[in-house]
């Protein structure tokens, strides 16, 4: 039976879901899973799911036994809605070609992470470099998923490693389909999130809302110490990096840069004009894609999208404390 459970999994992965890439490496490179450790697997990534496709995918399953599938079975598994391709370019914005006079930068956050506090306490983490959850990771393959059919010519990350995943999935998936995106990310420290310094580990209860308020204000002396960061400060590191990133991206090409919720409203903000002291109001989605071209002759970005998230049946997350 369980034969059947996997040949069915890989079939319904293959059908250009979110989670292609992360059915492939589960069970393609490891194809020695015990029984156990693959029921589990399939568990996983259906607890990943919306309920109505999860359970319409676990009936699938069960329904199959021997080797074979009828055909009746795979049609219906390719009816599941997970967000193909299709699905992903009809939810989005209409892109322009890149002028030949501009640099399109995709900024993507990173998928949701396992908070330090546990699920029942979200405790501010800010630069620490904590893990992504499973969805957090399915969430980063599905915005790499998205970005594979863009000719990147250069994908850049946050050296913490919830960033760093993302942006290896997107240079495999462009390299996946043949695009001419580097291999070498690059790896840039100016893109490392808000250092929270001594409010690493404590709750928005224990730092304090009104600390907290005054700090979104951007006033410099509610900075938190043990090497803690001001808004002003990490702006001025990341839009030195990202200087850094343009350079490297020719005129008329577009590059990726993965990082943080803070990363990204700096960078954000920027492009929009907005003082520091309203960069804390940007709502920046787990995972989500923010699309911004820069005109190399000091003409004002255009934002294109912002926090966009493709749209492909997995669970919504908990994004607490940052």
């Amino acid at each position: 039976m369980h034969l059947s459970f996997l040949n069915l999994f890989v079939t319904f992965s293959n059908k250009r879901s979110s989670i292609r890439h992360a059915a492939s490496d589960l069970f393609i490179r490891h194809s020695r899973l015990s029984f156990l450790s693959a029921t589990a697997t399939i568990l996983f990534v259906l607890s990943s799911l919306r309920p109505s496709n999860a359970l319409f995918l676990f009936r699938m399953m069960a329904s199959t036994s021997g080797e074979s599938r009828s055909m009746s079975s795979t049609a219906a598994a390719a009816s599941l809605s997970l967000g193909t391709k299709n699905d992903i370019r009809s939810s989005t914005p209409k892109l322009p070609e890149i002028l030949p006079t501009s640099k399109r930068l995709f900024l993507v956050r990173h998928g949701e992470v396992i908070n330090p506090g546990g699920p029942n306490k979200a405790v501010f983490y800010g630069g620490d470099d904590v893990p992504l959850s499973p969805l957090g990771k399915l969430e980063a393959i599905a915005a790499a998923q998205y970005l594979k059919d863009f000719d990147l010519h250069q994908v850049a990350s946050s050296p913490l490693s919830r960033a760093v995943f993302g942006a290896q999935q997107i240079v495999q998936q462009a390299k996946d389909a043949s695009n001419t995106c580097t291999d070498s990310i690059f790896i840039h420290d100016g893109f490392r999130e808000l250092n929270r310094g001594s409010w690493s580990g404590k709750t928005a209860e224990e730092i304090g809302y009104d600390m907290l308020e005054r700090f979104n204000n951007c006033d410099l002396t509610v900075t938190p110490d043990g090497g803690g960061e001001s808004y002003l400060q990490l702006k001025e590191r990341v839009m030195e990096a990202y200087g850094e990133l343009l350079k490297l991206t020719p005129a008329g090409k577009a590059s990726a840069l993965v990082s943080h919720l803070q990363v990204t409203r700096a960078l954000l903000s920027d492009a929009l004009r907005l003082p520091p002291n309203r960069m804390a109001s940007i709502k920046i989605a787990t995972a989500s894609i923010t699309c911004i071209d820069y005109c190399t002759r000091g003409g004002q970005p255009i934002v294109h999208f912002q926090s966009w998230k493709p749209q492909t049946g997995l669970q919504e997350s908990i994004d607490g404390a940052n």
